[in-house]
Order: structure tokens, then sequence, then C-alpha cells
């Protein structure tokens, strides 16, 4: 089942899914026979940043998806007195809301997360001792966040890239006098951090519980204003923008405006920052997806000026070789089975077949499936190595691509799953020859609302919440006799357990 965490609601949260609407949702789902749920990733984003491939960090989690009401810090009391009556207006306001106001969102948890950490220093002694473990497991990456948060405060949440120089280019000395200087701000960006992953294991748990796995989602890179570029330097190339080649959409390819890898420094530390992203995943999830797979092959990227691009490395022997080596160190790092390549767009044989001999599974997206005649694809015969759906975060749900489908490829699917219904839909997906299928809830609940337009730029995309609370959707009967019709064709096609 594939949900973005932002899209969860519950009664009285405060207009976002959380970290602790997981479990809840995850039990729902569980009832009716499914044993996964896949999120978009949940990484902290920049003021005014909505899409989750958009973060600043790689590492460091969200805390707008933190449950503040659930923090020990807090009480009924101080968490009114910290919003005061325009905070608790606003929250109101969020609560109504159809879509995820962002904005409105963090400034409210802000509110509640600068009351918390004031009282974190009355904390019990065993918390205050776990805090300190945690940082101390965690300073590979915990440090640079802490410091980055502090100094972009201090820079108006500027672009690191126009920072004072000395702490833009980590001059030792001027970091050290950053950490004394805003040794509360520092503090504060690691409190948050330890809050979330805590509450992190505790969803886990109860998940493991459940038996449902968890599954991520990898952004294939992160953006120049990030703190891993800011922090490694050297391993991402601002040099040369990462884009797509051309194709018929772009004859000059696409810039977006990202850097790229400079591999040769990566090498240099044995893909390092590969592989502590890596473990780091395989810390969050059960399984993970690593998109833009193809890029771990060969980047196309553009130079200032540049009308026309070039791939990264040039030859095919090279391209390869360098995804075979990135994967492989993925795999080395997360552990067999944890790791699955989407390969969506123009994949060239070779790399397919890399994946395949690494044992990373790919996607079947069915209505994208078809042979060199323009036929479409049994879902039978797909390889169990792969993963089937209907639909991706980036294409309309079933529930409204159905009907933007050529009157022969509809015909063709209906003939095969024995009727246009959604459940005879959902049937012919269970079917498919993949070791996983996955299902947008949206495709679930008959909902048509999709989730990204890529191309588009608005409060459309990633905004999009669950259009009833977790606590409606067990209550709704027509919904639950529905499932319980689909919990009847993954029974028979051993996609779960009587």
């Amino acid at each position: 089942m594939t949900v973005p965490l932002f899209s969860l609601r519950r009664r009285g949260d405060w207009g976002i899914g959380t970290i602790g609407a997981v479990a809840p949702f995850a039990a729902f789902v569980a009832k009716h026979g499914f044993s996964l749920v896949q999120i978009l990733p949940p990484h902290e984003l920049p003021p005014g940043e909505a899409s989750p491939y958009g973060a600043r960090t790689a590492f460091a989690l969200d805390p707008i998806y933190l449950d503040v009401e659930a923090l020990p810090e807090l009480t009924k009391g101080s968490l009114e007195e910290a919003l005061g009556p325009d905070g608790r207006d606003a929250l109101a306001y969020l609560r109504r809301a159809e879509r995820v106001d962002y904005t409105s969102v963090r400034a409210c948890k802000e509110r509640a997360l600068t009351a918390a950490f004031a009282a974190f220093e009355k904390a019990p002694t065993e918390r205050r001792e776990a805090f300190a473990k945690f940082c101390e497991d965690e300073r590979s990456w915990l440090d640079d966040h802490a410091l980055y948060v502090a100094s972009a405060a201090l820079h108006r949440n500027g672009d690191w890239r126009t920072w004072l120089g000395k702490l833009r280019d980590r001059e030792p000395a001027a970091l050290a006098q950053l950490a004394v200087e805003q040794k509360a701000a520092v503090a504060r960006a690691s409190y948050e951090q330890f809050c979330l992953f805590e509450a992190w294991a505790s969803m886990r748990a109860e998940l493991a519980k459940l038996e449902v796995a968890l599954m991520g989602d990898l952004p294939f890179i992160v953006g120049h204003a990030s703190v891993d570029a800011w922090s490694r330097p050297r391993e991402f190339n601002r040099a040369r923008s990462l884009g797509a080649p051309p194709d018929g959409f772009s004859p000059e390819g696409q810039d977006w405006g990202l850097p790229s890898f400079d591999w040769a420094a990566m090498d240099a530390t044995d893909l390092a920052w590969v592989r502590t992203r890596t473990r780091h995943a395989a810390k969050l999830y059960d399984c993970f997806r690593v998109d833009h797979v193809i890029g771990l092959f060969r980047q196309w990227t553009k130079g200032a000026g540049e009308k026309m691009g070039s791939f990264d490395p040039k030859t095919e022997p090279e391209q390869i070789a360098r995804g075979r080596k990135v994967l492989s160190a993925m795999v080395d790092e997360a552990g067999a089975g944890r790791v699955i390549a989407e390969d969506l767009g123009v994949i060239p044989d070779w790399a397919r077949k890399t994946l395949h001999d690494l044992r990373i599974p790919g996607y079947k997206v069915l209505p994208w499936e078809k042979d060199g005649r323009g036929f479409l694809r049994e879902p039978k015969g797909f390889d169990p190595l792969s993963v089937a759906t209907w639909s991706t975060h980036d294409t309309a749900p079933i529930t409204q691509w159905w009907d933007d489908f050529t009157p022969q490829d509809r015909a063709a699917w209906a003939e095969r799953a024995g009727g246009e219904n959604l459940e005879a839909r959902l049937r012919v997906l269970f079917e498919a020859g993949s070791n996983l299928c996955l299902v947008q809830v949206q495709e679930l609940l008959g909902d048509r609302t999709r989730t990204n337009e890529p191309g588009t730029v608005g409060g459309h995309n990633w905004t999009n919440r669950l259009p009833l609370p977790i606590e409606g959707l067990l209550e709704h009967e027509a919904l639950g006799e529905f499932l319980g019709r689909v919990r009847g064709h993954l029974l028979a096609t051993k996609r779960t357990k009587a």
C-alpha cells in the first residue's frame, strides 16, 4: 500500500500526517490483507518547499511529521500557552483544511517545539542520557545537520552558498565558534531529531507487531542548498548541473538545477556518502526504492553556458561498471532483498541486466508495459524479480487514469480483468507474476486525486490528504465491504495469508 506520509489524516491532527499515524494506518491495511506500507521521503524540507524530493538533507527527518502533543516535555497547558490565541486559531484552520498547508503547519509546530525544548532542560536524567547517546550514535550526520540549521537561522534560512565566507567554506575555527555561540540552536536541532527518531523507532516496533513491512524511497541526489553539498563539497559537482538527455518532449534535454555526483571524489572515499546513506535507510525501512536508478549508471550533465549536455561516464562499458559499483555497494550495506530500483523511462537493456544480476527488482507499471508492436504485456508473465503497480505518485491513480486510456487499451484491460470495475482492475494487478504488488491508497478508496503532476508547480502537488481520517476509514461500512472482497482476491492470488 503506497501512501505519502503527509497524506495520512487522523481526527484532531495538525493538518498533516505524522510518524504516529503510520501504525494505525498499517493496522487498517493489515486488517484487509496488506502486508507492506510504502511512504515517500520524510526528510527535512527547507522553508517554502513541498516536494519530498526537494529536502535539504539526506539524513535528518522533518519536524513537521512529529506528533508534538505526544512529547513528554509538553503538557496540554504548556502547549496551549505556546500556541497562543493566534496559534490556536491557525491550528483550527489546519484541522479543517483539505490539503496540507506546509507553511502554517511548520509555524504551529515550531511554537510547540520551542516550548518542548525549553522544558527539556528539566527532563528526567534517563531521558537526557538517551539524548546524549543518540547524539553520539548519529554524529556522522547529526553534527553537520545541527550546525547547518544554526547557521541557516543566522542567515535567515539562506542557501549556504550565500553565507559569510568562513561558514560557507567550513573553516574549522568558524565552525567551532558557531558551535559555541549558537550552542542552544545546535542543541535544539539535535533535540528535534532525537524526538523524531524516537517516534520512528516506536512506529517501527508497532509495525513489527502487525507484521507489516515499511518501504521507503531514496531521492536520486540532494540539492545545491543541502547539508550534504555543504558538508561534502568535493563529492558534489556544482559546476555541472544534473538533468535528462534530449527526447521527443525536450530536444535539448532537461536541466534539473541539481548538482551532479563527482564520482572520482566519491571513489576516493570508497563511496562513503553512498554507503552511509544506505545504512541509514536500512535503519529506517525494511526495503526502499532508489529513485532514477539509471542516474547511478550515467548522469546527464550540463556546464554553465552549454546548450547540449553529455553523459558521465561517456562510454557504455564505463557506465555499466559505474552502475554495478554503486549498486553493489548499496546492496552490501543494506543487505539482500532490500534495494528496489525505479527503472522507469528509457532504460538500456544492459542496465536492466545489471539490476537482474544484482537481484534488484525494477518496476512494472501496467499501462506502460507494452511489447515492440505496442501490445499490452500480460502481467501474469512478469518476472518475479519485479514490482507491479497500476500507477505511481507521478501519474494519476488508476481510478482516474483508466478514463484516460485509449479505447483499445481500456478494452484490452477490461477483457483481461473480466470487467471495468475497480475490483476487477485490482484482481489483474494481484495476478501479476511480480513478487511485490503496490497499490496507491487512492485506488482502494475510489479517490481520483493524484499526488504530483510532473512539469507543473502549485498547491495541487504534494498536498493531498486522505478523504477521511483513519478512524473514519475503519468505520465506513461500504468501504469495509469492498475491502473484504479485495482481501478475497489477495487470498485467491496468494498475496496474503488466510
